[in-house]
């Protein structure tokens, strides 16, 4: 009987080493190698080493040239949203990776494909509930598909030859951490089972043409659990996103071979499942109050998506030796330099004050065009001065003071005056079409537009 030996593997990029390891040469991170057993195989189990019964052999190559391809096969899940950050749909043979923290809603939205597709055939494989809890929670979302098939083993071969009996439309396995090869002796959810898994689940979509969605836990920073190879084998990385004290929930493309990357869809968490919003700026905006100083609006382009947000600044003397820093919702760092260029550039002192930043509705914004609403809001609440109401910033600020242009203003531009709003301030290096309905003005430095802002 062959010997195992010991190898240590890192948790990030699954580097593998003989020795542990403090800092992983290949990413850089610390403390994440792992110590775990790797079986020596045989010279049978190496002959059938990446195989599972069931799966076909690989075709001989073919010319591109005498390749059949479609573009436009693919099938839509009718949750408009999912749609939309998928690029039009599912791409019929695609493997897509969806992540998030826990009770984000990432279950339920697979669940829900069920609902609104009474004519695809899902196969929807748990790890982690039971079929009569999967049942209670199908019911309270409104799923009742008769080709909609739950199967809770969680050995991977099973699952495989069940998705090759079926041949459904849709292959669900909720989640990745929690399938397992037999042949491996790691337990389910390290990182040789997620690869080895991964990869079975890989070859399947794409040779026998099954689309599969595949959940993924997260780390307590945000990233998805498991090896970054992970993520290169899949198709489609999309990242479920929101504070757990709202209702909203943004899904954003991460990767996307088949459609475009960055692109967000937002729901609302309700009783009865999540809940497309078709417009996010109305819902953003819904409490916005222009008669309170230190509130601004901004257009930040989430995707090909416009939004509207409303920037909040407080600036209140500190109690305290060090001023406190604090932003919700937008990188710290980015403004801890706009308030060095407010101070070098503008002459308004925030030494001596705390300053809180928040982006209203739990929603992160890492757009730069939002530098010229967060100053504006920050001057606004230091001098105790609402700004002018129906006024809207775009804007990237630079180190000298000065406003540079930005992208899709067109796009931004529309967005404002379809909410309404009468006046905008941009850059003038963006030469916008001018309208009646609204206000455009254009400006080179900071300076000139906190002036617009609070005349």
């Amino acid at each position: 009987m062959p010997k195992d030996r010991i190898q240590y593997v890192c948790g990030e990029c699954g580097h593998t080493s003989t020795k542990w390891l403090g800092n992983c040469p290949n990413c850089g991170s610390w403390h994440t190698f792992k110590e775990f057993k790797v079986e020596r195989k045989t010279k049978s189990q190496k002959e059938h080493k990446g195989k599972v019964e069931g799966l076909s052999d690989s075709q001989p190559p073919k010319k591109l040239n005498e390749i059949d391809s479609n573009s436009e096969d693919r099938f839509l899940s009718n949750i408009p949203e999912l749609d939309r950050v998928l690029g039009g749909g599912f791409v019929s043979g695609s493997f897509v990776l969806i992540g998030g923290e826990p009770g984000i809603g990432k279950s339920t939205l697979t669940l829900q494909i069920g609902k609104s597709q009474s004519d695809l055939e899902i196969l929807y494989c748990a790890g982690e509930e039971s079929a009569g809890q999967i049942k209670q929670r199908a019911k309270r979302l409104g799923v009742n598909s008769d080709n909609f098939y739950i199967y809770t083993d969680t050995d991977i071969s099973k699952v495989l030859n069940e998705a090759q009996k079926l041949e459904p439309d849709l292959l669900i396995v909720d989640s990745i951490q929690t399938v397992y090869r037999t042949e491996l002796t790691s337990m389910a959810g390290s990182i040789q089972q997620v690869k080895e898994c991964a990869a079975l689940l890989q070859q399947l979509a794409k040779k026998q043409n099954i689309t599969t969605l595949v959940i993924g836990h997260v780390t307590k920073e945000g990233d998805i659990a498991g090896p970054r190879v992970l993520e290169h084998m899949v198709d489609t990385v999309l990242q479920f996103e929101g504070d757990s004290n709202y209702n909203y929930r943004m899904l954003r493309s991460l990767k996307n071979r088949f459609g475009p990357a960055q692109e967000v869809g937002v729901f609302e968490m309700k009783e009865n499942g999540l809940h497309d919003v078709l417009n996010p700026s109305q819902l953003f905006l819904s409490e916005y109050d222009s008669e309170v100083s230190g509130n601004a609006v901004i257009c930040s382009i989430e995707g090909s998506r416009p939004l509207l947000v409303e920037v909040q600044a407080l600036v209140t003397p500190s109690n305290y030796g060090t001023p406190q820093r604090t932003a919700n919702g937008f990188d710290h760092r980015r403004l801890s330099l706009l308030l060095a260029v407010l101070e070098k550039r503008g002459g308004y002192q925030f030494s001596g004050q705390d300053v809180y930043l928040n982006i209203a509705g739990g929603l992160k914004v890492n757009d730069p065009a939002a530098d010229l609403g967060v100053t504006s809001a920050l001057v606004s609440s230091l001098l105790d001065k609402p700004i002018s109401n129906k006024m809207a910033f775009l804007g990237e600020v630079g180190l000298g003071g000065e406003v540079r242009a930005i992208n899709k203003i067109d796009q931004r531009l529309g967005e404002i005056k379809k909410l309404g709003f009468k006046h905008t301030v941009i850059p003038h290096a963006n030469k916008a079409q001018r309208t009646d309905d609204l206000a455009i003005s254009e400006v080179s430095n900071i300076m000139d537009s906190i002036k617009k802002a609070l005349q």
